[in-house]
């Protein structure tokens, strides 16, 4: 018989494994329930934070009734009695659909991020509040004409309102658990620092690159790798320059196999012939771009009127950094164009008698001054008069779950911050055009109501934003360019690489008169563009300075494409332009690399000579930056590796004293093929016994590329494949990539035409944050498109609308389409 004893046993184990099984399930059950709620709830939030797009909205302030019409794309019609009543409208759309990204603006130039992230942005913010840029704005805004405040406070009151009027605060907020705090009119004012941040060089890095060239080297390895005029220029006067002679043995010696340059400091490294090669510098040198096609802008003039084209390329994110709309006021004005949100004005556009636009003018707004130290101590030094001691600011940062703010001391002398030291020890000061608060300003308003080129030009001269090239055209077929946004007045140097300021003779006199700005003015028949490149030399350079100029190919291939147009050129003949996928920069290249190639008796390289074909022009097929073409995926990734094994061991040195230091704002390409041409062996890598050795190896790097792409054939690659787009939203990525994902937050990574140079890892892309094509009075004929879309709420139908458009590169209206929604803000 069983043992009942046994029996009784397996059967309380057998019950407790069932009730155990069952408290899984159960809690597994109420776990997927809570999710479901929580999902559900969080889906419920999410729609509550859209923003009303139908039905009227009472809003104080209106001196009456504000229109505003949105299109299929969600681009805003917005229809009011005054521009007041417009500023006040257009905050109200702006925090219903871009709160977010306006906020990161203002916070990242103060220097708050950490209050809404945590200690993940304690860096940046300290690197922020260097500069003090909120006391700035604070000063700025009470320097502003009575107008221009009046424009802020309306627009800030807008803003708030819209943020109160949302269902729910804006989705971000629900994800990082944040609360959005309210819009200050001096918010708008750092709205335009944090565009300076993106367009100019805060940190001097630029200067301070070249400040340590000269230090571990001498003047003439200076000149002859960074020249400030090269002979490839596209200026618009022409000038151009010869290079400077090839710095001999006595300068730099890559062979000596003794220090880099001059003496080295102890404790920095000293070259031997392996160092170079094992550097770390070169594992990034090469993946990031030599060249990249940069911002453009058009102007052409004619009879019937003159045509702009803007494209101004920037760091991709989503959502995208400008705001479309329409507006019109005193039912006579109507404006169209793009916006930033978070200020209150047009940045480029059209109005019927006038169409603008901007690029980068890598005017140099910074300068480093060496504060000359005095035997006292390293925090003493000279001034013209004195010898005075450095002061210290103390920063209290807000950080997210931190009990106590982050205490972050900033050095200042009287003419800037301090930023860090020189080789030497011997501290460096920062001088910015954004420390003074006359810099920032909102005349740029004034060009909405422009009708001449002249008038805008003066308007232009006088506005305080980050230092642009603007073209402009009117409606009577004139075309012009200046500068619009402010300068320093430099006296007794150029202000190129840093220098002390210790003995009066040399400095800033405060910021340059608007009367003092350059400007031209043709007319019909005639074209002005511009594309990153220097435009200027003599005396208008010297106004200017060096910001890190980008080299002059993509200038003169624009020029020489307006060139070719005629009377009866039309917008899209210039989007055609902006758009050319033409790369003759190449043809040089293409043929070292065959020529390298010529006797290999590798047949992995020699395919991929086979590959790259043997023309190269604009009437073959492959020699273009399409993004299906093979032998512009090889050529381009050959001449990014030979630059780099090139100035690899000749900057090691440098980007070791000076992390920030990056040789592609050197304009050094000239330089390096030149070294090809002469073939100098002091200058050679010593991992080489010959300048063909270095060729040889980038052609491999180039194979190497391809393969690591997934291309074991050459003549299977496409450009594109290392040209992609990976525009993400800032939640979407990091540790709320998961999320991201499921919001859908970023954009599709699309392989795309063009040189946009190579995204780094983790890096946001880099392109054409919008293009248009106008002629004002004609702006039905206009053609406009940009990447992302309208809204910056993933369930809104406009969050992406229209980037497939951007991605092709197909036109789309440049005025908004018919309405499809209409809201009414009711004056109280």
């Amino acid at each position: 018989m069983p043992d009942p004893t046994v029996t009784t046993l397996r059967d309380v184990r057998k019950r407790r494994q069932r009730q155990y099984a069952r408290a899984v399930f159960a809690a597994l059950g109420a776990f997927v329930v809570i999710a479901i709620v929580f999902a559900w709830r969080f889906h419920q939030r999410m729609k509550a934070s859209l923003p009303q797009l139908d039905g009227t909205v009472v809003v104080a302030g209106l001196s009456a009734d504000v229109t505003v019409e949105r299109d299929a794309l969600g681009v805003p019609t917005i229809k009011a009695v005054t521009r007041t009543d417009a500023a006040r409208a257009l905050g109200f759309l702006h925090a219903q659909d871009r709160f977010f990204q306006m906020d990161l603006a203002r916070r990242r130039a103060a220097g708050e991020l950490s209050e809404l992230f945590g200690d993940k942005t304690l860096a940046a913010d300290k690197s922020a509040r260097v500069h003090g840029l909120r006391a700035v704005a604070q000063k700025s805004l009470a320097l502003l004409p009575v107008s221009q405040r009046a424009l802020l406070d309306a627009y800030a009151e807008g803003v708030n309102t819209g943020l109160a009027q949302l269902r729910e605060r804006p989705f971000e907020y629900l994800v990082l658990r944040g609360v959005p705090c309210p819009w200050l009119p001096e918010d708008s004012i750092l709205v335009i620092h944090a565009m300076a941040f993106d367009m100019q060089h805060p940190e001097a890095t630029h200067e301070r690159s070249l400040g340590i060239i000269r230090d571990w080297y001498d003047n003439k390895v200076l000149v002859y790798f960074a020249p400030v005029i090269a002979p490839n220029d596209s200026a618009i006067d022409r000038t151009t320059a010869p290079l400077a002679p090839i710095p001999g043995p006595q300068s730099i010696n890559l062979r000596a196999g003794i220090a880099l340059g001059r003496a080295n400091p102890s404790g920095e490294p000293q070259a031997s012939p392996a160092q170079p090669a094992a550097s770390p510098y070169r594992r990034h040198a090469a993946a990031s771009p030599v060249y990249a096609e940069g911002s453009n802008s058009m102007a052409v003039g004619r009879a019937r009127g003159g045509m702009i084209e803007n494209d101004m390329h920037l760091s991709l994110r989503a959502p995208n950094t400008w705001y479309r709309v329409s507006m019109m006021w005193k039912h006579v004005v109507t404006v169209t164009g793009v916006t930033l949100p978070g200020a209150p004005v047009f940045v480029a556009g059209s109005n019927g008698s006038i169409a603008w636009g901007f690029t980068n003018s890598y005017a140099d707004t910074s300068d480093v001054i060496v504060l000359t130290p005095d035997i006292a101590g390293k925090s003493f030094y000279y001034t013209d008069r004195d010898i005075i001691q450095t002061e210290t600011r103390t920063e209290n940062i807000n950080v997210r779950g931190w009990k106590n703010p982050a205490v972050h001391y900033v050095e200042s002398s009287i003419w800037g911050p301090v930023i860090g030291e020189n080789r030497k020890g011997q501290k460096l000061a920062l001088k910015w055009v954004f420390h003074d608060p006359a810099a920032a300003n909102y005349g740029l308003v004034d060009l909405e109501t422009a009708t001449t080129v002249r008038d805008a030009i003066r308007i232009a001269n006088r506005a305080g934003i980050p230092a642009q090239n603007m073209l402009v055209a009117d409606v009577a077929g004139e075309i012009g360019w200046t500068i619009c946004g402010r300068l320093p007045d430099r006296f007794g140097y150029d202000g190129r690489i840093p220098a002390t300021w210790s003995f009066g003779d040399r400095g800033w006199r405060g910021l340059l008169s608007p009367q003092k700005m350059p400007s031209i003015i043709r007319g019909p028949g005639e074209h002005i563009s511009t594309a990153n490149q220097r435009l200027f030399g003599g005396d208008t350079l010297a106004l200017f300075g060096d910001g890190g100029y980008s080299p002059g190919e993509r200038g003169a291939r624009i020029q020489s494409l307006l060139g070719r147009l005629d009377e009866n050129a039309a917008p899209r003949d210039l989007l055609a332009i902006a758009l050319d996928e033409g790369a003759p920069h190449l043809a040089r290249w293409h043929t070292l690399l065959r020529d390298t190639l010529a006797a290999t008796k590798n047949k992995k390289l020699a395919s991929l000579r086979a590959a790259a074909g043997e023309t190269w022009g604009d009437e073959t097929p492959g020699a273009r930056a399409a993004a299906d073409s093979a032998a512009y995926a090889i050529v381009s990734r050959f001449r990014g590796h030979v630059i780099a094994r090139v100035l690899d061991p000749i900057f090691y040195p440098c980007a070791y004293s000076y992390p920030d230091f990056n040789y592609n704002h050197l304009r050094a390409e000239e330089p390096v093929w030149n070294l090809l041409q002469k073939q100098p062996m002091h200058l050679l890598d010593p991992e080489y016994a010959a300048w063909t050795d270095l060729l040889l190896a980038a052609a491999e790097d180039a194979r190497r590329d391809l393969s690591a792409a997934g291309f074991s054939n050459p003549a299977d690659a496409r450009w594109g494949a290392f040209n992609v787009s990976r525009i993400k939203h800032p939640l979407g990525d990091g540790l709320m990539g998961a999320l991201g994902h499921c919001l859908n937050l970023n954009m599709p990574a699309q392989e795309l035409p063009g040189d946009l140079g190579v995204p780094r890892v983790q890096a946001p892309s880099f392109g054409a944050s919008m293009r248009f094509a106008v002629s004002p009075g004609r702006e039905d004929e206009g053609i406009f498109h940009m990447p992302c879309g309208q809204s910056g709420h993933p369930h809104s139908p406009y969050y992406k609308a229209g980037h497939e458009a951007w991605a092709r590169g197909e036109p789309t209206p440049f005025l908004p389409g018919s309405a499809e929604h209409t809201l009414i803000l009711k004056a109280k």
